[in-house]
């Protein structure tokens, strides 16, 4: 049995790891080797159209310059990926390439490429419930090709460009991925979810989402997390949607924040910041609400507008068990909530839940359908002491 047929493992590797920004990398590619390994070898947007196009001048030089560019602000991520690719002994490049993936294919050759990610989520905010959802949606690849990663990284000097010098955080990592692109907490109260979106103009030697949502891991409050996405200066390459919160703030207010490229010539990311006060919801796949951003992608595009016909046939979420049961519906056809449809050649697979309970301070993770089995595992957020 390849890596590539292996079906749903009910299963979710955690590691706990500490140290210095390589230190949690090499954690991270060291423990979990075989899987990255096996990930770079069935990943067909890598081996199909990003090294090839890194073997290329125009890739190549769409790669350098944006690496360049990382490396100027943030010199600690690209050591924690030097690490992961140490540890689990594989090339740096295919690794970075998996974080710049739109933009090496659309700024090197203007055609576009498949989004790696879908996802969808939930926020719900009440007297009663402070919930934000999550379904991890990825190419049928990426199943069983996941795990979390507690990390605690301390360093000595204050590090990039928003001079960090402690963090700590849980986060869902793809194989060979840094943490925060996914469903993620920090010990400042973070909680957040990202869902992929896909502008038509990307931005070569411009922040990949990829790095900034990392970033994001270090905030403390809404402005550092504001500033970070804003990521002034540069700005970023591509685009995404943030949901998110702070557990323990006092205005309870929870956000869904899409983020698109810089616009030519400037070095600021473009934002449109949703506030979800208390009495609110709100839904968000793959798709731009309220930005007037040109998007690519129509796969992406029709399967978002899909699984929000499906959100909108159901009544405002209230509580936890609405959201799963949002998160778990498959009536969508091609394009359902949960995707468990078992055919290898499915484009795009469900490989995660995770649901995000503010007022308990825990996550549960899922592997499978929320809607027909418990989760593996319910997980304190640990915040940090005053």
């Amino acid at each position: 049995m390849t890596a590539k047929n292996i079906p749903r493992r009910q299963a979710i590797p955690v590691l706990y790891t500490r140290g210095t920004h390589y230190d949690v990398g090499f954690d991270m590619g060291r423990t979990f080797a075989s899987i990255i390994k096996n990930f770079l070898q069935i990943c067909n947007p890598l081996n199909e159209s990003y090294l090839p196009l890194y073997n290329k001048d125009e890739g190549r030089k769409v790669y350098n310059e944006t690496l360049e560019s990382v490396k100027k602000s943030f010199p600690q991520y690209i050591r924690e990926l030097e690490g992961i690719a140490d540890g689990a002994q594989v090339e740096f490049h295919k690794l970075f390439l998996l974080h710049m993936d739109e933009i090496t294919a659309i700024c090197a050759n203007g055609t576009e490429a498949v989004a790696p990610i879908g996802c969808s989520s939930i926020i719900v905010n009440n007297e009663s419930s402070r919930i934000i959802a999550h379904t991890e949606d990825a190419l049928t690849a990426t199943l069983n090709h996941y795990y979390f990663v507690v990390a605690h990284i301390i360093s000595d000097t204050p590090q990039g460009k928003h001079k960090v010098k402690e963090e700590r955080f849980m986060s869902l990592c793809y194989a060979g991925h840094l943490p925060g692109y996914t469903m993620n907490y920090n010990h400042h109260g973070l909680v957040f979810t990202i869902n992929t979106l896909s502008a038509l103009h990307l931005r070569s030697g411009k922040t990949p989402r990829h790095f900034i949502t990392r970033a994001l891991l270090s905030a403390e409050n809404f402005e550092q997390a504001l500033a970070v996405l804003k990521d002034e200066g540069v700005g970023a390459g591509d685009g995404c949607s943030i949901n998110m919160s702070f557990i323990n703030d006092e205005s309870g207010k929870c956000y869904n924040i899409e983020m698109a490229p810089v616009l030519e010539d400037a070095t600021i990311s473009q934002l449109d910041i949703k506030e979800i006060c208390c009495g609110g919801h709100n839904c968000h796949a793959n798709r731009y609400e309220r930005l007037s951003t040109k998007e690519a992608n129509p796969w992406l595009l029709a399967s978002s507008q899909s699984r929000m016909n499906t959100f909108a046939d159901y009544p405002p979420p209230a509580c936890k068990d609405d959201v799963t049961q949002m998160l778990g519906d498959c009536s969508g056809g091609e394009y359902c909530v949960f995707n468990e449809n078992d055919s290898l050649d499915e484009l795009v697979k469900t490989i995660a839940v995770g649901v995000f309970d503010l007022n308990a301070k825990t996550i549960a993770l899922y592997s499978d359908n929320p809607n027909k089995t418990k989760p593996h595992c319910v997980l304190p957020l640990i915040l940090k002491e005053n």
